[in-house]
């Protein structure tokens, strides 16, 4: 890619997105095109195709998808499928008809079986059973993977797919209903904090900013605060009497903490990505032969159990109380490590650390917060 490059980042105001935007500014690059979704609904082809004509984008980074975690996979499993195979349908075919020399698709770890071999490596693809919780989400992805590759063998695009780990950083998804688990994390711990110290006026205002509190989550805030002496200070606007069965005073997650995940900031992300457009035609044309699938593991290389990454979130945050697991929730797939080889025989590696990471990413929280 040079400076001047037409650029197009589809979902430039999400988490890996915004990333990539921020990443390319600082880089130099001057020809940035961006549109949000009331400018431009990228589930509607005929909008796409015109998008397209209309500003040629030489390179495209496909950020734009429907995320979630658990609970979001499991409740809108219709939508997970049908938007994200329309988004990258439309965003890929245009691409093509357009003559973009390159695009980078943005997938997902979880195009891998349940009971894939650790790490999981590229080869791994489509060689087993996937985790039901998110399913649809994946078989949306795995379909976006091989469009790439069929477009690359039948019309020699260079469409190549990035699979990142688990993602956060700045401008993640904070909402208790639909974020992942770090995002999800950092919320609940704050929100304890700011419950031992009786603040409720500031537990509303993180409601109205970051999605509503759901009423398990509300009771033990409401548990928390009494227990450490500020019972007068629970706005009657929030709308959970004390009943009969007592919250616990604690932050209670889903699961048993076993299960082990591996996570990445945004930020190398987006430095990986930018890394791999700007590679040579040649060195790309490598990685996209017919034995070897347009498909690179993004990653930090190491793994936390869940309750490893609550115990280093609670201290990150400040909350000093208890973490309960909820052991009638499901865990998900027990482990999701990523062999980074390829890309580490491309010269990249990851940089930002998760202490350091999840530091950045909660003081990012606390000033979006004020700033609000």
């Amino acid at each position: 890619m040079n400076l001047d490059s037409r650029i197009y980042i589809a979902g430039h105001t999400g988490l890996v997105g915004s990333a990539l935007y921020r990443k390319l500014e600082a880089e130099g690059y001057t020809n940035l095109i961006t549109r949000t979704h009331a400018e431009l609904n990228l589930e509607r082809q005929a909008d796409v195709e015109g998008f397209f004509k209309k500003e040629k984008p030489e390179y495209i980074f496909l950020a734009a998808a429907k995320v979630g975690g658990i609970w979001a996979n499991n409740t809108y499993p219709a939508e997970f499928i049908y938007n994200n195979l329309v988004i990258q349908t439309n965003v890929i075919h245009s691409a093509w008809k357009v003559g973009a020399k390159r695009l980078l698709f943005l997938g997902s770890s979880c195009i891998y079986p349940r009971e894939c071999p650790q790490p999981m490596k590229e080869e791994h693809f489509l060689t087993g059973p996937l985790e039901v919780t998110n399913e649809p989400y994946a078989v949306a992805k795995i379909a976006g993977v091989e469009m790439c590759q069929s477009y690359n063998r039948q019309y020699g695009t260079d469409f190549v797919s990035v699979m990142p780990t688990n993602l956060y950083g700045p401008n993640d998804n904070f909402d208790l209903e639909t974020s992942h688990v770090l995002a999800a994390l950092i919320r609940k711990f704050h929100l304890a904090k700011l419950a031992v110290q009786g603040d409720w006026e500031s537990i509303q205002k993180d409601e109205e900013l970051y999605g509503p509190i759901p009423e398990d989550v509300m009771a033990s805030l409401i548990s928390i605060t009494k227990l450490h002496g500020h019972a007068e200070n629970v706005l009657t606007v929030y709308r959970l009497p004390f009943t009969a069965h007592q919250p616990q005073p604690a932050v209670v997650l889903w699961g048993s903490g076993r299960p082990h995940r591996e996570f990445l900031h945004v930020d190398d992300l987006a430095d990986g990505c930018i890394f791999l457009m700007s590679q040579e035609e040649k060195k790309l044309r490598s990685l996209l032969t017919a034995d070897r699938l347009p498909l690179l593991n993004i990653g930090w290389g190491k793994d936390i159990s869940i309750e490893e990454l609550a115990i280093l979130i609670k201290k990150t945050v400040g909350f000093d109380g208890d973490i309960v697991f909820d052991t009638t929730k499901p865990d998900g797939t027990p482990q999701k490590l990523l062999d980074v080889a390829r890309m580490a025989e491309l010269g990249w590696k990851a940089k930002v650390s998760l202490k350091e990471g999840i530091k950045r990413t909660y003081g990012w929280y606390l000033e979006n917060s004020n700033n609000s």
